[in-house]
Protein backbone atom coordinates (compact mmCIF):
# COMPACT_ATOMS: atom_id res chain seq x y z
CA UNK A 1 0.00 0.00 0.00
CA UNK A 2 1.51 3.61 -0.77
CA UNK A 3 1.66 5.95 1.38
CA UNK A 4 -0.27 9.01 1.32
CA UNK A 5 0.75 12.57 2.13
CA UNK A 6 -0.25 14.23 5.54
CA UNK A 7 -1.46 18.12 5.09
CA UNK A 8 0.57 19.48 7.31
CA UNK A 9 -0.65 22.40 9.35
CA UNK A 10 1.14 26.06 8.89
CA UNK A 11 1.93 25.71 12.48
CA UNK A 12 3.91 22.36 11.77
CA UNK A 13 5.25 23.70 9.02
CA UNK A 14 6.26 27.37 11.02
CA UNK A 15 7.86 25.20 13.52
CA UNK A 16 9.45 23.28 10.92
CA UNK A 17 11.28 26.83 9.33
CA UNK A 18 12.14 27.83 12.75
CA UNK A 19 14.28 24.92 13.44
CA UNK A 20 15.86 25.18 10.20
CA UNK A 21 16.91 29.13 11.42
CA UNK A 22 18.36 27.86 14.87
CA UNK A 23 19.99 25.06 12.94
CA UNK A 24 21.71 28.24 10.38
CA UNK A 25 22.11 30.71 13.77
CA UNK A 26 24.11 27.86 15.58
CA UNK A 27 26.00 26.93 12.32
CA UNK A 28 27.13 30.24 11.68
CA UNK A 29 28.12 30.97 15.11
CA UNK A 30 30.81 27.97 15.07
CA UNK A 31 31.54 29.21 12.04
CA UNK A 32 31.01 25.76 9.95
CA UNK A 33 29.84 25.67 6.53
CA UNK A 34 26.83 23.16 5.39
CA UNK A 35 28.98 20.56 4.37
CA UNK A 36 31.48 20.51 7.73
CA UNK A 37 27.86 20.51 9.79
CA UNK A 38 26.02 17.38 7.28
CA UNK A 39 29.69 15.35 6.79
CA UNK A 40 30.20 15.38 11.01
CA UNK A 41 26.36 14.63 11.46
CA UNK A 42 26.50 11.64 8.95
CA UNK A 43 23.92 13.30 6.54
CA UNK A 44 24.20 14.09 3.13
CA UNK A 45 24.62 17.89 2.35
CA UNK A 46 21.46 17.97 0.30
CA UNK A 47 19.71 16.83 3.47
CA UNK A 48 20.99 19.31 5.57
CA UNK A 49 20.17 21.94 3.23
CA UNK A 50 17.02 21.34 3.16
CA UNK A 51 16.99 20.72 7.15
CA UNK A 52 17.89 24.83 7.71
CA UNK A 53 14.92 25.48 5.00
CA UNK A 54 13.14 23.47 7.25
CA UNK A 55 12.26 21.00 4.78
CA UNK A 56 13.06 17.38 4.35
CA UNK A 57 11.51 16.82 0.93
CA UNK A 58 10.86 19.30 -1.10
CA UNK A 59 7.64 21.02 0.27
CA UNK A 60 7.64 18.68 3.02
CA UNK A 61 8.37 20.16 6.75
CA UNK A 62 11.14 19.00 8.13
CA UNK A 63 10.73 15.82 10.51
CA UNK A 64 14.07 14.32 11.85
CA UNK A 65 14.98 11.80 14.16
CA UNK A 66 15.84 12.31 17.13
CA UNK A 67 19.03 10.53 16.40
CA UNK A 68 19.44 13.42 13.74
CA UNK A 69 18.65 15.97 16.05
CA UNK A 70 21.19 14.81 18.99
CA UNK A 71 24.13 14.71 16.05
CA UNK A 72 23.51 18.33 15.07
CA UNK A 73 23.11 19.55 18.64
CA UNK A 74 26.28 17.72 19.25
CA UNK A 75 28.65 19.26 15.84
CA UNK A 76 27.26 22.53 16.68
CA UNK A 77 27.82 22.60 20.29
CA UNK A 78 24.19 23.15 21.48
CA UNK A 79 21.63 21.45 23.73
CA UNK A 80 19.17 19.45 21.52
CA UNK A 81 16.81 22.26 22.89
CA UNK A 82 18.35 25.09 21.91
CA UNK A 83 17.42 23.83 18.56
CA UNK A 84 13.62 23.60 19.12
CA UNK A 85 11.64 26.96 18.66
CA UNK A 86 10.44 28.05 22.46
CA UNK A 87 5.99 27.49 21.19
CA UNK A 88 5.16 24.34 20.71
CA UNK A 89 3.09 23.41 17.45
CA UNK A 90 -0.53 21.80 17.54
CA UNK A 91 0.34 18.39 16.90
CA UNK A 92 -3.08 17.30 16.51
CA UNK A 93 -3.33 18.97 13.01
CA UNK A 94 -0.65 16.67 10.97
Amino acid sequence: MARGRYEHSEGWRAYAAAIGVNLQTARHARGLSQEDVAYRARLTRYTYQKYEKGESRPGEPMNPTIRTLLALSLVLGVAVYDLLPDEDPDLQLR
